[in-house]
């Protein structure tokens, strides 16, 4: 098969586009055929060594997929040859990556692309949105009726998280540059609000009077003295970006209202998490409500070009096509 791969950690120079034995599943896995996948900023730290885990060379890289089944182990019932899939969890944890013409999923890794779903739209929102629905729901508790407060909204991420939010009946609340506020009230958001303006905090207390319930930062700023003074009674603050910051943390102000701090790498999450976040995003996909910044559809062997790409914070999303 034909594969972007590596053969040591390092710069994007290391993907090779070449020939690969043809993966084989085992008792519990299905073999599909990849019609697409994505690159996105952790496989580049997934590739360079930043993110530790563990990896047999030669590795191929990626983790999200659309394609269609080829054949199923006898432990992977539900799935028959034909039938259109998808995975959001390859490239880590000792699982071979998705940028190949075949590869090999666990069936408790692989989900069914609805019908009326576009494949290419899809593949795009796959990591961002299963990101989304676990730092809001599994780690920030979000509940109808909550102020949820997005900052960094306008982009793969944060957009999934208001779209997510407004849906389970949020009122949301966006910080984003002033030219992506039209983006974000079409993804949802009530309010949008510059994150340059200079009377920003003002801006947001004003508009969550009550305080925020669920505050989620896409952006990787990670400004805890804000979220904390934004925080209502027992309100939620979950960090999933900007694993270099160290920010300081009012830990008074936090305790005194209740309220908690929760860490999430989606890395780390459970099949079963994955699972609860795969609904969701099934429910939303043939509707097409779950929107992608900027496409851009590239060849497998520009892999090494759109990992340089991701790594310099190009603003759109790239996908290979096989």
């Amino acid at each position: 098969m034909r594969a972007a791969y590596i053969e040591r950690f390092g710069p994007p120079e290391e993907i090779r586009c070449g020939t690969l034995p043809d993966p084989v599943a085992g008792p519990t896995d299905v073999l599909v055929e990849v019609r697409a996948t994505t690159v996105n900023p952790v496989d580049t730290f997934v590739r360079s060594g930043l993110f530790r885990t563990p990896v047999a060379f030669p590795f191929v890289v990626s983790r999200d997929l659309v394609g269609r089944v080829v054949a199923a182990g006898p432990g992977a019932s539900g799935f028959a040859p034909g039938d259109p899939v998808w995975c959001n969890s390859l490239g880590h944890g000792g699982r071979q990556g998705a940028a190949a013409e075949l590869a090999v999923v666990p069936v408790d890794r692989l989900y069914r692309l609805p019908a009326g779903a576009d494949p290419l739209a899809a593949v795009a929102v796959l990591h961002p949105a299963a990101t989304a629905y676990l730092g809001l729901f599994r780690h920030g508790g979000l509940r109808t009726g909550d102020t949820v407060l997005v900052a960094g909204a306008a982009g793969n991420v944060g957009g999934a998280a208001l779209t997510l939010a407004a849906e389970a009946g949020a009122r949301v609340i966006a910080t984003a540059r002033a030219a992506d506020a039209d983006r974000c009230r079409s993804l949802g958001a009530a309010e949008v609000i510059p994150y340059d303006e200079p009377d920003l905090a003002a801006r947001l207390r004003a508009a969550a009077p009550d305080g925020v319930d669920v505050h989620v930062d896409t952006s990787g700023h990670n400004d805890l003295r804000l979220a904390v003074d934004l925080l209502a009674h027992g309100g939620r603050i979950v960090l999933l970006a900007g694993a270099r910051t160290e920010p300081v943390l009012p830990a008074g102000r936090l305790y005194m209202k209740d309220g908690s701090i929760r860490g999430f790498v989606i890395s780390h999450a459970t099949t079963a998490d994955l699972a609860d976040a795969a609904r969701a995003i099934n429910r939303l996909l043939p509707s097409g409500a779950l929107r992608s910044r900027e496409v851009e559809l590239l060849p497998l062997d520009a892999a090494a070009d759109a990992h340089a790409a991701i790594e310099k914070g190009a603003d759109k999303r790239i996908l290979l096509g096989l």
